[in-house]
């Protein structure tokens, strides 16, 4: 009987969510792709990849019942890990080309372009780790790779005692924009992860952890 925690890939035919499965096996998960609803409240934990358009992944996410899912786990705070695209739905708008799209609405905020002469930012970057971060615990200092135009620029939520401060992670490229958001048990990178190396496998081990 394995003891490693059982995470939940939510498969909605968002890109190519294979590395972030070999990723989170590497960091210590016992990992299912999976579509299936059952799958994925169940799960010990819960992560919801994203590439592309917000309005794009937003409707593929309502399509396969992903913004139910989502609503229910958090509720029962069952953690959910967001990355990219899957970060930027979470909260309550995305501005992207002219398009004034919905999001889930678990954080107030708007999602727009970045304000950067360079666009998209791609590559290695190094972030400003919360306070009191497990996801960056032993790697505050680290890079980690982005691939993205948009993202939230400021944090909108007051979070009042008894219920513990977020822990915000922020990156600068053009602008200061939220490079990573630790909410109770909703957490969300906008950068991959799965693409950063050990330091990305590191994260990941420390959010699989938490799950114990």
């Amino acid at each position: 009987m394995s003891s490693a925690p059982r995470v939940a890939v939510f498969d909605y035919e968002s890109g190519n969510v294979h590395s972030a499965v070999k990723a989170l096996a590497a960091a210590g998960a016992e990992v299912e792709l999976t579509g299936d609803r059952t799958a994925a409240l169940e799960a010990d934990g819960l992560v919801v990849p994203g590439v592309g358009a917000f309005a794009a992944v937003r409707e593929a996410l309502r399509a396969h019942g992903g913004d139910e899912i989502i609503e229910r786990r958090l509720a029962g705070g069952r953690p959910v890990l967001g990355i990219c695209v899957g970060m930027q739905v979470m909260f309550a708008r995305g501005v992207e080309r002219g398009q004034n799209t919905d999001g889930l609405g678990e954080w107030p905020g708007t999602v727009t372009q970045l304000e950067s002469p360079v666009l998209p930012h791609m590559g290695w970057n190094t972030v400003e780790a919360g306070e009191n971060s497990v996801l960056f615990r032993g790697i505050e200092h680290e890079r980690f790779y982005f691939v993205h135009s948009f993202a939230a620029k400021s944090w909108d939520l007051d979070v009042q005692p008894p219920f513990p401060k977020p822990a915000l992670t922020w990156a600068t490229h053009g602008e200061r924009f939220l490079a990573a958001v630790e909410n109770g048990p909703l957490s969300a990178t906008q950068f991959h992860p799965e693409k950063s190396g050990d330091a990305g496998i590191r994260l990941l081990r420390n959010w699989v952890g938490s799950l114990r």
